[in-house]
């Protein structure tokens, strides 16, 4: 066999030596037994603790460590699977686009780094299990990131890149009795690492299952299943084709629910090549995911069962008609989220229980497609996907954003570009679809190939376009680099695109229609983010070229860290003195990381991801249906009459529509006419599945009637004392106290309680998001933050100090602050309370037109009551945090705890507001506090100022809790087309180029 030579680590030509060739990914068993459970005998499993030697580069390592006279014994334990950085060797590092070696050392493409480029040597001892005794023995390595040389028993039995899809290898020849030794030299980085430039952590090591398996005599060593639906999408032919290792039978049945379908048998040669007619199948379908079980036995010529196979089998059929991407005859829309493989405690090492949560989520959630950005994932999630129904592009391990990035700064030529137009990474990029193919190409969850992710253009990209069309003919291509490089055009069947904004895409949709449109990332989630997300979604049903697209992304990428007082924090980029870094670009979830729970962005997701939309149309119901094979009866409707939260009448129903299609119906409940009622429409699962139980809503309408009554007061006596430095206004259980010093409502006491621990004041600002931050919005609006900050009252000639103005009318008393912004220009505000006898205060904000001080974060009264008053209860739009560019949200009667409304963010920053407030309520355990009503406010209550947000850049940075703070008003819209630069849609601004007015009232209760 050889022996190994580290110099093909630093060729890019060289990826693998002695590797077996790629399979599919089909289970075998030895007995039915075997098959039942779930286990098959030919399999023997090597993860658990291997023996290891860390080196931060390859000549630090021990050399001989492999021959089987060393004794590795002695060394350190680590767990395998497992990424070495997460074991305690070397450190995670997260980057985006740059290399994650430059500046530390200048190589071009094709080398690799020297000085620190760590090689993990481990070990395991063995020994053959009973059940593969004379039999030949093969491993896997599932995943292995990102070159791996292999020994055993000293002996040199190959080499393999390509981290993310299996390296099996023949051990038969290099076997012994009793115990053998197993060696493994892991290489962060090979000369295919340039390939690996993906937005993610950077790890490496053994990262997923690792086992020894045995054959039969007779054994299927590759399978492909294909269904091949007619014109009609009616009936269908079962094609099956077997590379057998040998000469035997074979028996073959395809069941469903109800038993057997077809069953056949035949003779057994090397090539099989089996057609088998079906008749009218059920179809599959993300919405229908309707599989059968092909179990196939497999004898030898005596008739001995040598294995048994059984694989889902899905009857689907995708295609382009007329330009337009198909499944079943249907136009699809591709309603998906990218997902990287990561655990915030492991890494991309993840348990199947994780895999799972996750696709109940996105199923729970209207998510229809996932992209498995950008490498193929864990074979399980295909199954998965299979059996829940879920569309999936399956991409390549490729990504060189780095060089591309050089390319468009000028930094180099377009003959830089890699793979480009380079031989010498030809035959790799080759070589890794062809892996992700065979080892993927049964399931029917897969409509897609996806060459690649962010590595410009060329002629290798274009070869690899060629060999998928070659080898697969039931499937499309997909590769967004195009969009880049327009070279080799015809290396994708559709335009792809990333953040594109819709207007865009229907400009580029108006000249170029000769294939459909997605976006396979777009609605970037990094933060509080997926603001004016239902343009997209609603664009796919104005354009039929335009299929939707995939959120970026799924779940953060954040890892489990204590800081040095012990106090746990999700980490990202850079916290583990990774240079370079790219910080909390890390953190783009509509799903956190820490936990994998929805963050509150994914209810915005479910609404806009629907496949029914209600809407209103006077008192009837208007309902599309936009599922392409399911009638509306197949769900039970609870149709809901609410006034204020409380439900006065329910009706459940079923509103039948028959799929791409729209009906209207009336409402069926009475509306009354004498204050504001809503009409909830929601349709629900009407009996339990997979993925939810029985009731689970799938999508929902909401409409409005009426209108809040507005505040009515009750006359009462009040006491107005205006003395020297103060204005005291008291009633019958309140006394208020407006201050002609400090400018402001010093006290507001209840019942001989205060119940504000500061001044109220005007304010301006919101902790900027990451969206803001990103496009320069504290460059243009940060005068607007010094004026909440620094507001004060006005002075006057220096004579006479005009702190506040005071007005006794006969039910109410009104002070009225003129506040001077240290802006440029100069603006004034007004703020003007009305106290009146029952204790109630209306308060009204005033301002010029101040739009050349910049755009208006926000335009707000921010209030501090002590932290005692935990609680919130609000008349408004929720339960999740809604702002006017994401607000898709039921008008409800919600309550929760303060701290809830910090979302989990990976970096503190604006969160928790609520849309569409009549009224809302912040009261301690006895139920004692404040009241605050208007018409449609936006209101927060947080822990925290804006200003203390924008201070932390973890949330253990943030300081002690010590008070509740509330903001009622109005703020601009949270952006989300992309977090380098767009801006809140004009739309949802606020329009402070015209005086703004904002009214709302506070009581004690």
């Amino acid at each position: 066999m050889g022996k190994f030579n580290f110099d093909i680590v630093k060729n890019p030509e060289i990826f693998q030596e002695n590797r077996l060739a790629a399979h599919s990914d089909h289970e075998y068993y030895a007995n039915m037994a075997d098959a039942e459970i779930g286990e098959s005998s030919y399999k023997y499993l090597l993860n658990g603790i291997w023996k290891f030697s860390y080196a931060k580069n390859y000549a630090s390592t021990i050399p001989g460590f492999e021959k089987i006279d060393y004794d590795c014994h002695v060394w350190d334990n680590i767990r395998v699977p497992a990424h070495i950085q997460m074991e305690g060797y070397d450190i995670p590092q997260y980057a985006n686009t740059q290399f994650p070696w430059e500046g530390h050392e200048n190589i071009r493409p094709g080398e690799i780094p020297s000085v620190f480029n760590p090689v993990g040597s481990y070990v395991k001892y063995f020994e053959v299990p009973d059940s593969m005794q004379g039999k030949p023995v093969y491993i896997s390595f599932q995943g292995v990131e990102s070159g791996m040389a292999l020994w055993l028993n000293g002996e040199y039995v190959g080499y393999s890149e390509d981290s993310f899809t299996p390296s099996e290898f023949d051990l038969t020849p290099f076997l012994c009795d009793g115990e053998n030794k197993l060696a493994v030299q892991v290489f962060k980085w090979t000369a295919g690492s340039w390939c690996e430039d993906q937005d993610f952590f950077r790890f490496s090591g053994i990262f997923r299952d690792v086992y020894l398996y045995t054959i039969p005599e007779i054994h299927i060593k590759d399978l492909r299943i294909q269904t091949l639906l007619d014109d009609d999408y009616k009936d269908a032919e079962l094609v099956v084709d077997m590379k057998a290792t040998g000469k035997g039978s074979y028996k073959m049945q395809l069941l469903d629910d109800n038993g057997e379908v077809i069953k056949g048998n035949g003779e057994l040669t090397d090539d099989n090549h089996i057609v088998i007619p079906v008749s009218e199948p059920a179809l599959w379908s993300a919405e229908n995911p309707n599989l059968y079980e092909l179990y196939i036995e497999i004898y030898d010529n005596n008739n001995n069962l040598q294995e048994i196979i059984i694989e889902n089998v899905g009857f689907r059929r995708f295609e382009l008609i007329d330009r337009v991407m198909h499944i079943n005859g249907k136009r699809i829309v591709f309603k998906g989220t990218n997902r990287h493989e990561f655990c915030t405690e492991s890494g991309r090492v993840l348990s199947d229980d994780a895999i799972l949560k996750d696709i109940i989520t996105m199923k729970q959630n209207n998510i229809n497609a996932i992209r498995t950005s950008h490498y193929p994932n864990k074979s399980i999630l295909y199954h998965l996907c299979d059996i829940y129904g879920l569309y999936v592009i399956d991409e390549t391990n490729l990504e060189t954003h780095g060089t591309w990035d050089c390319i468009l700064r000028g930094q180099e030529d377009i003959e830089f570009a890699v793979p480009g137009n380079r031989p010498e990474f030809l035959e790799l990029v080759l070589d890794r679809a062809k892996s992700m193919f065979e080892r993927d190409k049964n399931h029917p969850s897969i409509l897609i190939w996806s060459l690649g992710n962010e590595s410009f253009g060329g002629k290798d990209i274009f070869e690899m376009y060629k060999y998928f069309k070659k080898v697969d003919d039931t499937r499309l291509v997909h590769y967004e680099g195009i969009h880049n490089d327009r070279r080799y055009n015809e290396s994708s069947d559709m335009e792809s695109s990333m953040y594109e904004p819709v207007d865009a895409i229907r400009e580029f949709l108006k000249e170029n229609r000769e294939r459909p449109y997605i976006n396979c990332e777009y609605t970037h989630s990094m933060g509080n983010s997926n603001g004016a997300m239902d343009k997209y979604t609603e664009y796919a049903y104005e354009e039929p070229l335009f299929q939707g697209g995939f959120i970026w992304d799924y779940i953060d990428q954040s890892i489990t860290k204590r800081d040095r007082n012990g106090v746990e924090f999700q980490a990202y980029g850079g916290d583990f003195g990774d240079r370079p870094t790219d910080y909390s670009f890390s953190g783009n979830g509509i799903a956190y990381g820490g936990d994998r729970e929805p963050s509150p962005k994914m209810a915005e997701v479910k609404y806009n991801y629907q496949n029914i939309k209600v809407t209103f149309e006077d008192k009837n119901i208007v309902v599309e249906n936009r599922n392409l094979f399911t009638n509306t009866e197949s769900y039970d409707v609870e149709v809901l009459l609410e006034q204020e939260g409380e439900v006065l009448e329910s009706v459940i129903t079923v509103l039948p529509v028959e799929p791409l299609s729209k009906e209207t119906f009336p409402i069926p409940v009475e509306i009354p006419e004498d204050g504001e009622y809503v009409v909830t429409v929601s349709f629900v699962l009407s009996e339990d599945t997979i993925w939810a139980d029985a009731g689970h809503e799938v999508a929902y309408g909401q409409a409005v009637f009426g209108k809040m009554p507005a505040v009515e007061h009750v006359k009462k006596p009040l006491k107005v004392n205006d003395t020297w430095n103060n204005i005291g206004v008291i009633g019958e259980d309140f006394e208020v106290l407006f201050s002609k010093i400090a400018g402001g409502l010093t006290s507001y006491k209840y019942a001989g309680k205060e119940m504000f621990t500061r001044i109220p004041k005007p304010n301006f600002w919101r902790g900027m998001t990451e969206n803001d931050i990103a496009n320069q919005l504290p460059f243009r609006a940060g005068q607007w933050k010094i004026a909440s900050m620094y507001v004060s009252h006005k002075y006057g000639d220096g004579r006479q100090q005009t702190f506040c103005e005071l007005k006794v009318n006969e039910d109410f008393v009104s002070v009225i602050y003129t506040y001077h912004l240290p802006t440029i220009p100069a603006m004034d505000c007004l703020v003007q309370y009305d106290v009146y006898g029952d204790g109630l205060i209306e308060v009204g904000l005033s301002m010029d037109a101040s739009d050349k001080v910049g755009e208006l974060p926000e335009y707000s009264m921010i209030f501090a009551m002590d932290a005692d008053y935990d609680t919130v209860t609000w008349y408004g739009l929720g339960p999740d945090e809604t702002y006017v560019d994401r607000k898709h949200a039921k008008l409800g009667y919600y309550q929760n705890k303060v701290a809830d409304n910090m979302a989990k963010y990976l970096v503190p920053q604006e969160c928790g507001n609520k849309e569409g407030v009549r009224y809302a309520t912040i009261t301690d355990a006895r139920g004692r506090g404040i009241i605050f009503q208007g018409e449609e406010l936006g209101f927060s209550a947080l822990p925290y100022t804006p200003h203390e947000l924008d201070n932390a850049t973890h949330p253990n940075e943030l300081p002690p809790v010590l008070n509740t703070y509330i903001r009622v008003g109005h703020q601009m819209g949270i952006a989300g087309d992309d977090t380098w630069g767009a801006k809140t849609h004009p739309e949802y601004m606020l329009k402070n180029n015209k005086p703004l007015v904002l009214r709302f009232s506070f009581k004690a209760i």
